[in-house]
């Protein structure tokens, strides 16, 4: 800009010369010019051509200078315009390459992804090749086998005639001749299958499970040669449990009277740690029918009521036929044709209450049953005792038969403690009431007979003590329980005899004393005038089990592999009668080898 500034004063400056000289060039009128006037303006005209020329090299200068400065400006223009077509195509390219950069980004994240579930796809096929999978998926189910297989037997000082499972309310009396003989036999029918079937819907889990042993016996069945024995059913259930802590459980499963350890989950049973299939005398369980309703409080409290199937077990002596409580079993109904039924009127309701505060697990519960049989007035009906309206009736008849209800029940509770980070426990558990005596392990009646013949409820009490030390390789048990059955008995004028249960009129004497056997060598002589009702059952048990294997220690499970033995010592102390108060003892020797599924 100031080059352009220049360049305009000197042409300013030029013109006015110029415009001088013209003035000076115009002659004068009245002068006349000489010589040295010409001269003069010769030398003037010849300074101002010299300064005009002067004047145009410098405006020549100033207009190349300004040349040269357009040219700098418009090559600065084409070197930015140059550089901002540089940039924008830099800018896309690098757009282009952080497009590309992300594609690779995402390309390499999902080959990443891929080759992880590759590399778990191999892995747990090597896995599946190498170990069979504990559990199978189909549709959204997952099913888990599981159970044991069993070597076992059983010693006993005194035979019983039984497998691994002991009668306890069958122990021989001192008169009796197996009393006189000890007893060995093997079996490997405790061993168990068992399929749990587990699946997930929106705010439920719903689970089934199944189980069974081989501990049944068939009407044909026998231990010749191929022992041939019936596989039994221990558990089938469904169950449905919710998010919001309500569960519905049905099905044939442990009776609610069972001690669980965890709240009232079903496969949490605290049962003894016996090789006795039976259990220990004291301990309270059934597994039967039953419709079960819970509801968990925040895991630190439960609330469970269970509709269940009711079973009568009556023991009665000397009643006349006055009375009817059930049958045996028909074929077409499906029942043991050898074993009795009581008609039920209605199901057992069994209510448990748990608590886990956070030491222990207690539990509360009551069972409500009702009996019912038909009494016949007139069926000891006689000349001496008419019956009937008046007394037109001299032998035994149905006229007048009613049916007649009792109502029994009895509560519980049970208490575990766990010590020394759950390496000891110690529980505690109480039964009783009138008509539970079927709850026992020890097999007490439940009910006997009247003179009238309506039902008389049986009082019975039942209670065991548990301590159970647990290491890595061994637990160690210890058990001691007792059943009481109360006396329920009565005089029956008709036939001037003591009726029902536990009389102390009833003979005893004849339980010393051995009766000569059966024909054929499989049929002990009974003994004669030894009636012996059951007063209490006492039974301590010691064993442990070894682990020789244990897989759930290992980064892969391949089941447990374990030893143990056992003893146990049953006292069967009886009612006083005529004669005394004979005991049945027997100890008994047991083992079991196992191996456990994964």
């Amino acid at each position: 800009m100031k080059a352009a500034w220049k360049v305009c004063a000197i042409l300013f400056l030029a013109t006015a010369l110029v415009g001088q000289t013209s003035t000076a060039t115009k002659p004068k009128k009245a002068a006349a010019l000489t010589a040295a006037d010409v001269q003069s303006l010769k030398d003037a005209i010849a300074s101002q051509q010299a300064a005009l020329a002067q004047q145009q090299q410098q405006i020549q200068e100033l207009r190349d200078e300004l040349r040269h400065k357009d040219q700098t400006v418009q090559q600065a223009q084409t070197a930015a315009s140059d550089a901002a077509g540089k940039a924008d195509a830099a800018q896309a390219q690098a757009a282009q390459q952080q497009e590309t950069v992300t594609v690779l980004k995402s390309d390499v994240t999902d080959l990443k992804s891929g080759m992880a579930n590759t590399v778990m796809t191999l892995q747990e096929t090597q896995k599946s090749i190498s170990d069979p999978p504990t559990a199978l998926h189909v549709k959204g189910i997952t099913i888990t086998p599981g159970g044991f297989l069993a070597a076992e037997f059983v010693r006993r000082s005194r035979a019983l005639g039984s497998d691994i499972n002991t009668p306890f309310n069958s122990i021989t009396m001192p008169g009796a001749s197996a009393s006189t003989m000890s007893e060995f036999f093997g079996s490997g029918r405790q061993s168990r299958v068992s399929m749990l079937a587990e699946g997930r819907l929106k705010s439920a889990k719903v689970t089934g499970y199944v189980e069974a042993d081989f501990l049944s016996a068939g009407v044909t069945s026998n231990n010749n040669q191929s022992n041939s024995y019936t596989m039994r059913q221990r558990q089938v259930w469904g169950q449905a449990a919710f998010d919001n802590g309500w569960s519905f459980t049905g099905g044939q499963m442990w009776s609610l009277v069972t001690e669980t350890k965890h709240g009232v989950d079903n496969r949490t049973e605290a049962l003894p740690m016996t090789i006795d299939a039976q259990y220990n005398v004291g301990f309270s369980w059934a597994r039967q029918y039953g419709l079960r309703v819970a509801k968990k409080f925040g895991n630190k409290a439960w609330l469970a009521v269970s509709m269940e199937n009711p079973q009568a077990t009556v023991t009665t002596h000397n009643n006349g036929n006055n009375f009817l409580v059930g049958s045996v079993g028909t074929g077409g109904g499906l029942y043991n044709l050898n074993a009795n039924y009581s008609f039920n009127p209605s199901p057992d309701i069994v209510a448990k209450l748990v608590f886990e505060p956070g030491f222990g697990h207690y539990e509360i519960f009551g069972v409500y049953s009702r009996f019912r049989d038909r009494v016949f007035p007139c069926g000891e009906a006689s000349a001496t005792f008419p019956c009937g309206p008046a007394g037109a009736d001299t032998t035994p008849n149905a006229s007048g038969a009613f049916n007649s209800s009792k109502n029994g029940g009895g509560i519980g509770a049970n208490v575990r403690w766990s010590f020394m980070n759950k390496r000891l426990d110690f529980g505690l558990h109480g039964f009783g009431g009138s008509g539970v005596g079927r709850y026992g392990s020890g097999g007490l009646p439940d009910a006997s007979v009247r003179a009238d013949g309506t039902l008389d409820l049986v009082k019975s009490y039942q209670g065991l003590t548990t301590l159970e030390w647990h290491a890595r390789k061994v637990d160690v048990y210890f058990n001691v329980g007792a059943e009481y059955a109360s006396r329920a008995a009565g005089f029956d004028p008709f036939t001037n005899k003591y009726v029902g249960y536990g009389s102390p009129n009833f003979a005893n004497s004849g339980c010393y004393t051995e009766i000569q056997p059966g024909a054929g060598g499989f049929a002990a002589g009974g003994l004669a005038n030894c009636t012996a009702d059951t007063r209490f059952l006492v039974e301590g048990t010691a064993g442990f089990w070894f682990k020789l294997y244990d897989g759930s220690k290992e980064k892969v499970n391949r089941g447990r592999v374990q030893w143990g033995p056992q003893f146990s010592y049953v006292d069967r102390n009886t009612w006083s009668g005529v004669g005394g108060e004979p005991h049945g003892l027997d100890g008994m020797i047991f083992t079991s080898f196992r191996y456990y599924l994964p």
